[in-house]
């Protein structure tokens, strides 16, 4: 399973019927089910291919998308840089090996904890980066003696991405207005040591969507124009990520390069570009491994019961996402519709509905697809279930991260 080709041969997306059927199993038959089954080598030939793409900007891996160690060392290895959220992203990443000098903070409304490691961190780093979309933010950073590298993250108001509830572009909590970012930038710049201005406009972008991400990406860049020529030069002028993957097996991926020209095209700005690919990186790159318990014939549909559930992969509960469905045990059997759903008292708990999957039985090994963004990142404890493994199946299966015990529900409640 092993990605030796070059990067320029690997294909742009990875589909579930790609994925070594019999190492999958093998994983499952070790480590259980539910499980998350990653894929380094991907992780490094997706990186690689957008940094070729942008050759003369700066790629900064989204870890929000899949913060684990095993990834963020990937993309390290990839000669990688990481942008965090979260001061719990920024420790993970110093852990897994990354440089403070070379790592980026977005800061959203962040809790006073954050602030103060992001603080502390840029006083030993003076190569850090803290971006920030209030003022309020600013002041909070000076009440804590920071006076270093930060950037003004400006809302274009345009929002692009597969669901409402991703584009951030047009999000009045994300960003200082357009209008008053010039504004913002010379108060900021009287206090910090101002080198980027940033916005982020959405996420899942696909073709469909690439004309209003450009439309996006001329608003960002002319709001930067005015705020160069109020406060001067800019070291860097970040545009987010937001590129997208294919989840359903019709749709075609990103031509990157092609993106990448659109692009370059409309970010007129003097300074370097900087994106954030985060999903495009990860999200092929995994997949969750269940096993069915239950089948149960109704009138309406043939229910599948397994073991994972909304808690091992939230996505289908919460932006009603697609991800494919691939019966591992027997792939060749007839297809029937199904609905395929975990153990969780709620009608939500459902991956799929009516949907054709080659006919499972009890004790069948089901794989779904394109779970490496935002699958593991939102896994939760809901009914007090512990959170599956994690091993990666680019050699012989490796143990990630260990499924938790029931002990490790409760053990915050004992301490």
């Amino acid at each position: 399973m092993s990605e030796t080709r070059p990067v320029s041969e690997t294909p742009p997306v990875r589909r579930l019927g790609d994925w070594d059927r019999e190492r999958l199993a093998a994983a499952a038959s070790e480590h259980g089910t539910p499980l998350y089954a990653l894929d380094r080598d991907r992780v490094r030939a997706n990186y690689r291919r957008i940094d070729a793409a942008f050759p003369e900007a700066r790629v900064m891996y989204a870890a929000k998308a899949h913060a684990g160690r095993a990834v963020l060392e990937a993309v390290l290895s990839a000669g990688g840089a990481i942008e965090c959220a979260a001061a719990g992203e920024l420790d993970r990443a110093i852990a897994a090996g990354a440089d403070p000098n070379e790592l980026q903070y977005t800061a959203v409304n962040p809790p006073a904890e954050d602030l103060t490691y992001a603080a502390e961190l840029g006083a030993s780093a003076p190569g850090f980066t803290i971006t920030a979309g209030a003022l309020d933010t600013f002041d909070r950073l000076a009440d804590r003696g920071y006076d270093g590298r930060v950037a003004v993250r400006v809302n274009p108001g345009i929002g692009t991405g597969h669901h409402e509830k991703v584009a951030t572009g047009a999000d009045a909590k994300f960003g200082i207005p357009a209008e008053r970012a010039a504004e913002a930038a010379a108060t900021v710049a009287d206090r910090f040591e101002l080198v980027g201005v940033h916005a982020h406009v959405g996420s899942g972008v696909l073709e469909d969507d690439l004309g209003e991400h450009c439309r996006a990406v001329e608003r960002i860049s002319a709001i930067a124009r005015e705020v160069r020529s109020t406060v001067g030069d800019l070291e860097f002028v970040d545009i987010g990520g937001g590129f997208g993957v294919p989840y359903r097996e019709d749709e075609p991926p990103l031509a990157i390069e092609t993106v990448a020209d659109r692009i370059r095209a409309a970010a007129d700005v003097e300074a370097q570009l900087v994106v954030e690919p985060g999903r495009y990186v990860v999200a092929d790159a995994e997949c969750i491994l269940t096993r069915v318990n239950t089948v149960k014939e109704t009138p309406s549909t043939t229910v599948v019961g397994v073991d994972a559930s909304l808690a091992t992969l939230v996505r289908p509960a919460m932006f009603d996402s697609y991800h494919p469905i691939r019966n591992l045990s027997a792939p060749d059997r007839e297809s029937v519709p199904v609905s395929v759903g975990g153990p969780c008292c709620t009608s939500a708990d459902v991956f799929c509905t009516d949907r054709p999957v080659a006919r499972p039985e009890r004790g069948d090994l089901l794989a779904i697809g394109m779970a490496g963004a935002y699958g593991y990142e939102l896994a939760s404890q809901f009914h007090s279930q512990p959170r599956p493994a994690e091993v990666a199946v680019d050699g012989e299966p490796e143990l990630l991260r260990r499924r938790e015990t029931l002990a490790d529900v409760t053990r915050v409640e004992r301490e």
